[in-house]
């Protein structure tokens, strides 16, 4: 597993949301981004970060930041998961894992003594020039949006 780090240029991607619109890097350029990679839309976990997001987002948003939601979940899950919870930013279906192999947030894990590859839970925060400015590794679930302004 690859994972981006802080200071390095994120490659540029386009991958397609829960309407099935296409979403590039590049639609970000200038901007301040958030993207946040989660196993599984409609999870316990998943549904507390994301919810807190959307929570937060005004204050978000006020510090000049966009966001954006990755799972390999197909385009109706997504698409479910946002109507259900009224999440205010999109949710891509990354089920070819495009987004997810460019930022390298994919590989073994562990869960009730199992062993398996899946998205790790990570937060990256890309700067206005397309450069990760922060990595969040240990995401607090019902606390995210916390650890993202008191940044």
């Amino acid at each position: 597993m690859n994972t981006l780090q802080v200071g390095e240029k994120v490659p540029s991607f386009e991958a397609k949301d829960q309407d099935g619109n296409t979403i590039n890097l590049s639609d970000y350029k200038g901007k301040k981004l958030i993207v946040f990679f989660y196993p599984r839309a409609n999870t316990p976990g998943c549904t507390a970060e994301a919810c807190n997001l959307r929570d937060n987002y005004a204050e978000l948003q006020a510090q000049g930041y966009e966001l954006l939601g990755v799972s390999e979940d197909s385009q109706r899950k997504q698409s479910n998961f946002k109507k259900k919870f009224d999440f205010p930013f999109p949710l891509l279906a990354d089920e070819d894992h495009t987004v997810i192999n460019t930022f390298g947030v994919w590989g073994p894990k562990k869960f009730m003594g199992r062993e398996f590859d899946g998205i790790h839970r990570k937060t990256f925060v890309i700067n206005e020039e397309g450069s990760i400015s922060r990595v969040i590794d240990k995401v607090k679930t019902k606390d995210h949006a916390a650890q993202l302004l008191d940044g």
